[in-house]
């Protein structure tokens, strides 16, 4: 019994330490601030919101159909996943990537994607804060984390995609921790 406690409040004590070590000095968060700037920016582009505006007035019945499980069964090279890297949201967000962006995507209203640099892990983000906050038009950031779809250890923050000052759908970045940290 005095061992399983001794392990308990080691247990403890360990999570609290990787959860210090986990947020952010005052200089990285600075830099998060910045970005957030920048990538509002982003999402105010034309190609964004003419985009996102489409894809809500009528989404393909291929992506119609897909489910978070097919989405994962597809292979990075599929036509359908290649064509979101492909499509001019795609394209602007690989002209805006640099060595602090570990990923970019741009969600519709249902969190269905719209555009991306490199495939997701999930095919929608509904029901996501990443998504559900930007929607009620206001920017999140998330703790951080090792992504799974980027392998890297990164911070992801969100904007409103807006039109007319209403938002109409979402664009996460993945920041780079180590970035941050220089």
């Amino acid at each position: 019994m005095k061992i399983r406690l001794i392990f308990l409040a080691a247990l403890v004590l360990l999570s609290r330490s990787l959860a210090s070590a986990a947020s952010l000095p005052a200089s990285a968060q600075a830099k998060v601030d910045e970005q957030f700037k920048i990538i509002t920016g982003w999402a105010a582009e034309s190609v964004i919101v003419d985009a996102v505006r489409a894809h809500n007035a009528s989404v393909p019945a291929d992506q119609a159909a897909l489910t978070q499980d097919k989405w994962r069964a597809l292979i990075v090279l599929d036509p359908l996943v290649r064509s979101f890297a492909k499509n001019p949201v795609g394209q602007f967000l690989k002209t805006k990537k640099d060595d602090s962006v570990t990923e970019a995507f741009v969600s519709d209203a249902t969190g269905l994607k719209v555009g991306f640099i490199a495939k997701t892990t999930n095919w929608s983000h509904l029901g996501k804060p990443k998504h559900d906050v930007p929607m009620t038009g206001k920017n999140w950031q998330g703790p951080v984390e090792v992504d799974e779809s980027s392998g890297q250890q990164q911070l992801q923050i969100s904007v409103p995609v807006l039109d007319g000052g209403k938002p109409i759908g979402s664009l996460v970045v993945g920041l780079s921790v180590t970035k941050l940290a220089q």
